[in-house]
């Protein structure tokens, strides 16, 4: 059976980097300066994350949910 994950991706202006993390799995905070880049990072994390937090890591699905903050100054 496949374990459906779920990360969160926002995009810091400040920082210029994407923050990835999970609520389903704990610990879990990765950030990288593409949204590729990010993407990548999470799939060489969160396999040896789960493994050593005692999760199964087998069969993962992930979907990336994004989000972005402006503020439209003036507009």
């Amino acid at each position: 059976m496949t374990r459906d994950i779920t990360i969160q991706a926002r995009w810091d202006g400040e920082a210029s980097v994407w923050i990835a993390t999970s609520g389903d799995v704990p610990g879990l905070v990765v950030e990288a300066d593409s949204w590729p880049g990010m993407i990548e990072e999470v799939r060489l994390v969160l396999p040896e994350l789960m493994e050593v937090t005692g999760q199964e890591n087998k069969d993962i699905s992930l979907t990336f949910k994004a989000e972005e903050h402006l503020d439209l100054a003036g507009a």
